[in-house]
């Protein structure tokens, strides 16, 4: 059976970068290297059977010890590239001697390639013996003389710019390369243009890549790509409890704080009823308030001492005043703030060796204004940007304990909060809290960790 495998491009010199002689793939962005992200993406994606990283021999060493201190189990090759980049494409190819296996060459320094990207393209090689990635062009496209005159303006809506993977069965890439070795005049910048040249009969099909799976040539692409990965994000499944879930669930021991109604309240009881063993914590409910740091940890022994474990925390409580800064009594801003942000890290704190024991998950919540701060929610605002970044770095943070830490950004909810702020809305244009719990349990069960996931009201045709 043929495999799926990814070959990690990482031989670059990083020239064009102007900074030190560390290659960009090497250099941090959003707390890890940027290869390191890159890997992480084909490690987790289902479709991919193993990893091949192909960098220059000077760095063996470091991809070594990266690979050890990631536990990453796809990456069975660390191989040696050339000076060009077709010298690591071949290193690649020679590597691997089925020609039935699929090889998906990717560029380190695209960080930001994401799981529809990858799985669209292991779709396409059924059909398909080679696959590119490209995006439409949004300018109107020239090209000139060599006196500086326009003297071609091809069809705009016909253009595409390329990205990587580049995807291929190994024996008709094999079969290019081995026919562009012996052009005396061979040159080429990318793979796809081996196989449009010797073997033109080829048909390469494109598939759709993403705005934002954008290249780090420049220095100025690393602040770039650091602010997309901030908003970076994905989209939770509200359907219905995937069967991984509801198996990963069953006699796991779930601690909600907030769930007295609402979000929390459908999350304790979509949990429950799937067999979970559920405890809710909530100032109206058993007087626990999260911005309290001793009476978030009472809770959490409590639960602690009579199941000996906890697999799962989350923390809906939260405090939405709709009001101008200048009006709001700080009384008001202050519980606010100890509740939205004050309350996470304390939640999140306490939670730490708990979950380090069960390798659990820490489920916490942010709303759309985390992205942009908004009139008449200046503090709110705030206070949702810090859960997002405190997701995000705790993450990091706690990734070589295997504790995964997400937040759920649903879009508009009908819960108690929204309408004691509202009022009455139509309700064909809000959330149902329900749905909403829904995308939160399947995201406390999935791999993933350092996400906002989406939650959008479903458009009714």
């Amino acid at each position: 059976m043929s495999k799926n495998i990814a070959v990690i491009l990482a031989g670059g010199s990083g020239s064009r970068f102007g900074r030190d002689n560390t290659p960009k793939q090497f250099l941090k962005v959003a707390g890890k290297k940027v290869i390191e992200h890159t890997i992480d993406v084909f490690e987790g994606n289902g479709h991919i059977d193993e990893i091949a990283i192909v960098t220059r021999q000077e760095f063996i060493a470091d991809i070594e010890q990266m690979v050890v201190n990631n536990h990453y189990a796809k990456v069975r090759k660390i191989l040696i590239g050339g000076k060009e980049r077709y010298h690591s494409s071949l290193s690649a190819i020679n590597a691997y001697m089925d020609d039935a296996d699929n090889l998906i060459f990717h560029d380190a320094v695209r960080p930001l390639v994401n799981d529809r990207i990858i799985n669209d393209c292991v779709e396409a090689l059924k059909h398909y013996d080679a696959v590119d990635v490209a995006i439409p062009v949004a300018d109107t496209i020239i090209q000139v003389d060599d006196t500086d005159c326009i003297s071609t303006i091809p069809t705009r809506s016909l253009l595409r710019s390329g990205q990587t993977p580049q995807c291929f069965k190994r024996g008709i890439i094999n079969k290019a390369y081995q026919l562009a070795l012996q052009d005396p005049q061979f040159i080429t910048t990318d793979d796809c243009g081996v196989i449009r040249k010797y073997l033109p009969e080829t048909p390469v099909y494109v598939v759709k890549g993403e705005v934002f799976n954008m290249k780090i040539t420049y220095k100025e692409d690393l602040f770039l790509v650091d602010k997309l990965f901030q908003l970076k994000s994905q989209e939770g499944s509200q359907d219905a409890l995937s069967a991984l879930s509801k198996e990963r669930l069953k006699g796991k021991v779930l601690v909600v704080f907030g769930g007295s109604y609402g979000i929390g309240a459908d999350v304790a009881r979509i949990a429950k009823e799937n067999g979970v063993k559920v405890y809710c914590f909530s100032r109206s409910m058993n007087n626990v308030d999260v911005s309290n740091i001793e009476q978030v940890q009472s809770a959490l022994e409590q639960v602690h001492e009579a199941e000996g474990e906890i697999h799962y925390v989350v923390n809906t409580a939260g405090i939405l005043v709709k009001e101008s800064l200048a009006a709001m009594e700080y009384e008001r801003i202050e519980n606010s703030v100890n509740v939205n942000v004050l309350g996470i890290i304390n939640v999140a704190k306490v939670s730490y060796p708990y979950l380090c024991q069960t390798q659990g998950a820490l489920l916490a919540y942010t709303s759309s204004s985390y992205t942009r701060g908004r009139m008449m929610y200046s503090v709110y605002s705030a206070t949702k940007a810090a859960v997002v970044n405190l997701v995000q770095a705790l993450a990091e943070e706690w990734s070589n304990d295997k504790i995964r830490v997400n937040c759920i950004n649903p879009e508009r909810t009908k819960t108690p909060m929204r309408v004691s702020n509202f009022g009455n809305e139509p309700e064909d244009t809000l959330l149902k809290s329900e749905e909403v719990a829904i995308a939160s349990l399947n995201t406390l069960t999935s791999a993933c960790t350092g996400e906002v996931i989406d939650v959008k009201r479903k458009w009714k045709i």
